[in-house]
């Protein structure tokens, strides 16, 4: 029996995942003024995630399962860093 990762229906739950972590700010935008975001925030969020995933589920695939929780610890370092960066600018001024 195949694993999860090696299955490729991983990826329709890698779109529902990503769908679910974009309505929070959707749904926080209809609450909140301090929440702003526009079609371009949405799609380069949504971007980025399904990229990350992407590289974590076909990476996952050609390493062994014992550096599978690392490789997701530094996906997942690299995604908020980039988060951050275009949020509020931490060492350059992208996206403020």
């Amino acid at each position: 029996m195949k694993s999860l990762i090696e299955d490729n229906r991983i990826f329709s739950w890698i779109v529902m995942v990503i769908a679910v972590i974009l309505l929070i700010p959707l749904t926080a935008m209809q609450f909140s003024k301090e929440v702003n975001w526009d079609v371009g925030d949405f799609v380069v969020m949504a971007a980025m995630l399904t990229l990350a995933s992407t590289i974590a589920v076909y990476t996952a695939r050609s390493i062994p399962r014992k550096y599978h929780r690392l490789l997701m610890i530094m996906i997942s370092l690299v995604v908020l860093y980039c988060w951050a960066e275009m949020a509020v600018g931490i060492f350059f001024s992208i996206g403020s």
